[in-house]
This record gives structure tokens, sequence and C-alpha cells, in this order.
């Protein structure tokens, strides 16, 4: 299918679904579905529909070209609308991409502690932190929901839920091992060592994503623990749920009370059930990401922090920025994430011929 039909397409559909609603009484399964298209299709539609008026406004121009009064003016109008033309198309184009169904969903975070021992353990904490400033640049909720600190600040490891518009959207890339290159601050002689720290972005789940029965689950209460090993709480208000059939363990203990720690332990297991799901089911989109800007492995490594050059390096696409205090005060991440994105939607676009 041609371009233009694709699109002449979706414009049917958008006014179909359009017509369908205004003589809809409302409610019901249908209802919230074509809504759901209709308001996915909208922003394709405004797209085309200014492309279709840039083609217009190029074609009325190069008609112009003939009149010697217009002549000059209209050259000018031809030049900068045949840039923008082609722009517009491809803005079309990533608009038709299939979309990920869990790209607007909210994510579990999860980061720990890799190689390096308490460097790499600090090394996690600012990781963290980094992931929670650029949440709140974009206006999302960021809450922990599990920690497990070291005596010296670090993290051995720690769960965040991010909740907001598009949040999986701009952050599914950044699963996988990121490496740290400086001189630790319990290093005396200087010399640079390197450490990691692992990161897993997981979707979140709907209950009706994934199905749990009851009788899978060991639920365990414990007392709450903080660095060091000293106490947080007097009672057994951490809760530790293993999800038998799989042998997934999710842990809460950030909340004083025993209830809120389940219901957040439970809404990490749903997370990730729901991303094995993902992963087993899908092999194509697994095949189709090695292919682009990474597996989504998380032993892959996929970035290098150098601190005494001041860099970042992303090795799935060569990409390297001397904006490292930056980077790690999260103002400069999009600078690494838009062009991940920029690239898996190059790749996919190819595949799709386009």
């Amino acid at each position: 299918m041609s371009l233009e039909e694709n699109l002449s397409r979706v414009v049917a559909r958008h006014d179909e679904l359009r017509a369908l609603l205004s003589t809809s009484a409302g409610g019901g399964e249908d209802f919230v579905r074509m809504s759901k298209e209709l308001s996915d299709l909208s922003p394709i539609v405004a797209a085309i529909e200014t492309l279709n008026g840039a083609k217009n406004e190029l074609a009325d121009s190069r008609v112009l070209l003939d009149d010697p009064d217009m002549k000059e003016l209209a050259r000018e109008e031809v030049f900068r609308l045949e840039e923008l033309v082609p722009a517009l198309e491809h803005q079309v184009k990533i608009l038709l991409l299939p979309k990920d169904e869990a790209d607007d969903r909210g994510v579990i975070l999860e980061v720990r502690a890799g190689t390096g021992g308490d460097e790499a353990a600090l090394f996690a904490a600012e990781l963290l932190r980094m992931y929670e400033r650029y949440a709140q640049d974009h206006g999302w909720r960021f809450e922990v929901m599990d920690a497990n600190e070291t005596d010296i600040g670090g993290l051995k490891e720690a769960s965040a839920s991010i909740s907001g518009k598009g949040v999986f959207a701009k952050l599914k890339f950044e699963s996988g091992v990121h490496r740290v290159q400086r001189v630790p601050v319990t290093e005396g002689g200087g010399r640079i060592h390197t450490s990691a720290a692992t990161v897993a972005v997981l979707p979140e789940a709907e209950e009706v994503d994934v199905t749990i029965d009851d009788k899978d689950l060991r639920i365990d209460t414990y007392r709450s623990q903080g660095a060091g090993g000293q106490h947080v709480n007097t009672t057994d208000s951490a809760v530790r749920i293993t999800h038998l059939p799989t042998g997934v363990v999710t842990q809460c203990q950030e909340e004083k009370s025993q209830h809120k720690n389940k219901a957040k332990a439970m809404k990490m297991l749903l997370a990730k059930l729901y991303d094995q799901a993902r992963q087993s089911a899908d092999d194509e989109r697994a095949a189709a990401r090695k292919s682009q800007v990474g597996s989504g492995d998380r032993s892959e490594r996929i970035r290098t922090y150098n601190f005494p050059q001041g860099r970042v390096t992303d090795h799935r696409i060569g990409l390297t920025l001397h904006r490292l205090p930056e980077v790690m005060a999260g103002t400069a991440l999009n600078e690494v994430i838009d062009p991940l994105i920029a690239e898996d939607q190059a790749a996919r676009l190819a595949d799709l011929g386009g």
C-alpha cells in the first residue's frame, strides 16, 4: 500500500469513528474502544492535514513561478516548502508506525549495584537520583518502592514507580548495564576504577494483563531494615512476595503499613510477570530490537559514564556527549534518550520500506 493510500485509509477511519460516536448513546466497551481509537488517530489526521496543506501551497507556489511579478517571492516559497514537505512526510510516517501497547504506561524502575563493591553501590544511587530528576523535569510522579542502602549512602538495589503519560516510551531503552569510570571516593591512590550498575525498566501492568492465582503466592512479612542492618520499624511491616511458578520475588519495606507494602510489592510483581509475558510472547519484537538499539538484555553493556573526561557514551548508537554533569543531573538525559528513540524509529521505518 502506498503512503497516499495509507493516509486516505487513516482519514476515512477517523471520519467513520467520529460519525459512529456522534450517534452513540455512550458507555459500554465498544464506545470506550472507539473513543480510544479516535484519540489515537486524531494527532495522525492533524499531521496529515498539515502535510496536505503544505503540498497544496507548494503546488500553488510553483504555478506562480511563471508570473513575472510574483516569481521572486514564489521562488522563496518553493524553496521553503520543498524542505518542509519531506520533513512533514517523515513526521507522518513516524506517527503511522505501530505503537508498543505499553508506551503510554508508567514503569517500575529497578537499579542494582553490579561489579565494584561500594563504588558500584554509590553509582547505583546516583543513577536513581538521575532518573528521579529526569522524571521531575517531565512532570512525572516518582516514588521509591523499595531500597537496600549501604552504610555510606549507596544502594545495593532499589525499585521505584514512575507514573505519567508516555513514561515507558521514553525510558524503555534504559535497561542494561551502565558502566562508570572514575576515581572512587574510597580510593586513596587516585586510580581510576571501573564499576557497574544494572537498570531494568518494566512497564506497569494492570490486573487484566496478568492472571495470578492466590495459591501461587507465598507472602512473608519481616522487620524493615535500614543501612547497616539498623531497624527502621519495630513491627513486621515489610512484605516479600514470591510467585511460586516462576520464582519471581518482590519486596517492599518503605511504608510503615504492612498493607501498603503488600500493595506495592504486588504492583512490582505484576510488572515483572507482565514483562516476562511480553518478552516470551513476542520473539519477533525481541529480534527486531536486536537490529535496532539493543536487545533489551539486561546483561548488555549499554552506556559508559567517564568522569575524568566528563563524557557519556552510549555504545548501541555510538553516541558520545561531553556533558556528563548535566546528564547525571537529569537535565541533559534527553540528549541521550531522544537519539535512541530516533534510531529505533529509523530502523522500524526501514523495516516497513519507509
